[in-house]
């Protein structure tokens, strides 16, 4: 089997990655005399801040019901606040690491650990008294009763 060209396959690459970035991300980054990025000592970023990550979702339906499902893999049941109003159901937590005495140095930290947050606007109608809640294997799953908008109501011209 012939083997390509590498410039070829780098060329490849470089324009299918283009394909998935948008301008702002193909931009240079313009340096300080530092070689820190221009807006590095910007005051509206505070490392400090407590800023919750965003749960990630699936948002499903089937013919009777609205499925919503996150993983929330170490989080207990009481550690959990779900809620609905508005026909938007928010999903709040904290998901603890627990204590690592005696660490001096991080080589690789990927995992979040903290406060998470996520509201969702349900995309159809649902019965607001009719929601289960299930946290089972680390997912959790949240069935609403869909609003049946079958049938056509006549209205009346006076």
């Amino acid at each position: 089997m012939a083997r390509k060209n590498r410039d070829e396959d780098l060329l490849m690459e470089d324009e299918l990655t283009a394909a998935f970035l948008d301008d702002e991300e193909l931009a240079p980054v313009n340096t300080s005399s530092n070689d820190q990025p221009a807006d590095a000592g910007n005051d509206d970023w505070d490392e400090d801040e407590a800023v919750p990550g965003q749960l990630a979702v699936d948002v499903y339906e089937t013919k009777e019901q609205l499925i919503v499902k996150a993983r929330t893999a170490g989080v207990n049941k009481g550690e959990l606040d779900v809620s609905i109003a508005d026909n938007t159901l928010s999903i709040r937590g904290t998901l603890s690491a627990g204590t690592e005495d005696g660490v001096e140095n991080y080589f690789v930290q990927e995992c979040y650990w903290g406060e998470f947050s996520r509201s969702i606007a349900l995309p159809v109608p649902v019965k607001e008294e009719e929601i289960d809640a299930v946290l089972k294997d680390g997912v959790l799953t949240i069935s609403f009763t869909k609003v049946k908008q079958d049938t056509v109501k006549k209205i009346e011209i006076k």
